[in-house]
């Protein structure tokens, strides 16, 4: 048994070990090859290089952009890990510099934790850890930690990742989901749905031959161009899992509120149309990685609007509905939708699943 080890151990140490094995979860110097030849090199900065256990981190940057840190996390377990558009790497970082600019805040600095299982191919490991490096780039912010651990094989899908983030919130700016107003309106930054589509064509048991792609980037530029125009931004929130209907749920329940959407005024793909069609599925509840639903004042709407169709990717940002207050009689807490049709139906936010794995 020894000997198998010492062996196995060996062979991880080659430069022509082609998959994750056991030994680069040990701890020995398996791992830190890994770590510093794989990992390190991809993301090398000041404050990733030394190997300490944490970052060190200048405050004086940070105080120079606000008063407030924002900090969240999140766990990406995409399957598949590719896809037309990005990568689950793609997603990890991209989703979390998004989650800190909800807030307004500035993104700055991230961590990365890797969850490798056994026979993971390296080439495939460098292709994701390269894609989330132009991610970092792309967005300005710095992956500064990390950690890795490798699992037995069938204890994982090939790799999941967890990723937080560290961001600046400027002095005097709150938005928070409980603060929709009477007379404010609703606004999406662009076409909706073309995540959740993009991973169910991509899935081999479904089989579906369409021309779509997810829209996963960093949104804190179109957040900036927004408070730009519109500096009283009342919610904000990107609409990842659950998709609109969720999201604007959400903010209807938190401030109390009935929020009204013209169906004709949203944009979605006629490719993701035609998919929610064949499988029976609303574009309201399809995932969303580089989308975001904002309420604001109606007098700043048209010019946010107009700022945000100025930058790539928001081309379709669209007003798409209304809010209401529910003082007025038989007015309810919730989320409507004006069909193309002239009717009105409720929508409530995603129960269960309508495709797991999204993100």
């Amino acid at each position: 048994m020894l000997n198998k080890q010492e062996n196995e151990s060996n062979d991880a140490q080659s430069n022509d070990v082609a998959c994750i094995t056991l030994a680069h979860g040990s701890g020995g110097k398996a791992m830190r090859d890994l770590v510093e030849n794989e990992i390190v090199s991809a993301f090398a900065n000041e404050y990733l290089t030394p190997l300490e256990d944490q970052a060190r981190l200048p405050l004086s940057a940070m105080n120079s952009l606000g008063d407030r840190l924002a900090m969240t996390t999140d766990s990406f377990v995409v399957d598949p890990l590719e896809f037309p558009g990005g990568d689950i790497g793609t997603l990890a970082v991209n989703g979390t510099v998004n989650d800190l600019a909800m807030s307004g805040a500035t993104p700055l600095y991230l961590t990365c934790g890797l969850i490798l299982e056994e026979g993971l191919p390296l080439d495939t490991l460098r292709r994701i850890l390269s894609s989330m490096k132009r991610a970092a780039d792309l967005a300005g912010v710095t992956i500064v930690s990390g950690d890795t651990k490798v699992v037995h094989r069938g204890a994982a899908d090939k790799i999941f990742i967890n990723t937080s983030g560290i961001g600046v919130i400027p002095k005097h700016l709150e938005i928070n989901a409980n603060a929709a107003q009477d007379g404010d309106v609703v606004i999406v930054n662009g076409w909706v749905g073309d995540h959740g589509a993009t991973i169910m064509a991509e899935r081999g048991e479904l089989q579906l031959d369409a021309d779509l792609y997810s829209d996963c980037r960093p949104l804190h530029r179109e957040v900036n161009a927004l408070l730009a125009h519109c500096p009283d931004v009342h919610c904000l929130r990107d609409a990842t899992r659950g998709g609109l209907a969720t999201v604007l749920t959400e903010f209807a329940e938190s401030s109390n509120v009935k929020i009204v959407l013209d169906q004709a005024a949203i944009p979605v793909r006629d490719e993701v149309r035609g998919v929610c069609e064949l499988l029976g599925l609303d574009p309201l509840y399809l995932a969303n990685e580089g989308k975001f639903v904002a309420i604001v004042p109606a007098k700043h709407a048209q010019a946010a609007v107009n700022a945000l169709r100025k930058l790539p990717g928001a081309e379709q940002a669209s007003v798409i509905g209304h809010v209401e207050s529910t003082e007025t009689l038989g007015t309810y807490v919730g989320v409507s939708l004006k069909t193309t049709f002239g009717s009105e139906r409720m929508i409530d936010m995603l129960i269960g699943a309508q495709l797991p794995r999204i993100c």
